[in-house]
């Protein structure tokens, strides 16, 4: 009598880009998105310990032409 092999179990590797679409498809309703805070301006007076190069200084100065 022929003994037959158990089926085995899908493999992550064998799953196609369309069962992954839809199984992400169907994740997407339980995945809860936190509201974004909005972040609060900083007075400048409370900056403190930040060093900038003068190179650098003069690259980002020459950049407000750019429309910054």
């Amino acid at each position: 009598m022929p003994s037959h092999p158990a089926p085995r179990e899908p493999q992550e590797s064998d799953l196609s880009l369309d069962q992954l679409r839809g199984d992400s498809a169907r994740m997407a309703p339980h995945w809860v998105v936190p509201a974004a805070a909005a972040a609060a301006p900083v007075s400048p007076a409370l900056i403190h310990g930040v060093v900038v190069p003068p190179a650098s200084a003069r690259l980002i100065d020459a950049t407000s032409e750019y429309g910054g």
